[in-house]
């Protein structure tokens, strides 16, 4: 959906929560023009592998990092949001639901916004217009085989 705003002429930002800046996706994506992806953290982990230390970092870095997105688009700069993985991260007790449902009620208008991660709240459904399900049977993941640069990451 970036990809295909981008060739419309929108003007898209994109911000991936809880993954590193390693991702191959972000070379291509940095290449199209009306595209702009903001850094995240140069090293990610797994939440169960995570410090009750590191969880807080990570709530206080989430937090600010949505209200930096939220400023961006407030300006009119963008015609498109894409956050990817930010329902997991609100699941995973490193971002409040409360601030991303403030945003999605005064959001530009014309803002076009997808968000991605498993699992939303009943709440977050009662705010958004579209929802897809994409769901795992079978995963290398589960056979211990780790992500593979050009597949996973």
């Amino acid at each position: 959906m970036s990809i295909r705003s981008a060739g419309a002429g929108m003007k898209v930002l994109i911000y991936q929560f809880m993954k590193d800046n390693s991702s191959s996706e972000r070379t291509v994506l940095k290449s199209i023009p009306g595209i702009t992806l903001i850094d995240g953290l140069s090293e990610e982990k797994f939440t169960f592998q995570m410090t009750p230390e590191e969880k807080e970092e990570r709530r206080k870095f989430y937090k600010s990092k949505l209200e930096e997105i939220i400023r961006k688009v407030s300006g009119g700069k963008y015609d498109f949001l894409f956050l990817d993985e930010i329902i997991y991260t609100i699941g995973a007790g490193l971002l409040e639901e409360d601030l991303l449902i403030r945003f999605l009620k005064q959001k530009p208008q014309v803002l076009e916004v997808v968000l991605t991660g498993n699992t939303p709240s009943g709440e977050l459904m009662k705010h958004v217009d579209y929802i897809s399900e994409i769901r795992k049977e079978k995963h290398p993941y589960d056979n211990g085989i780790p992500a593979r640069v050009g597949i996973e990451k």
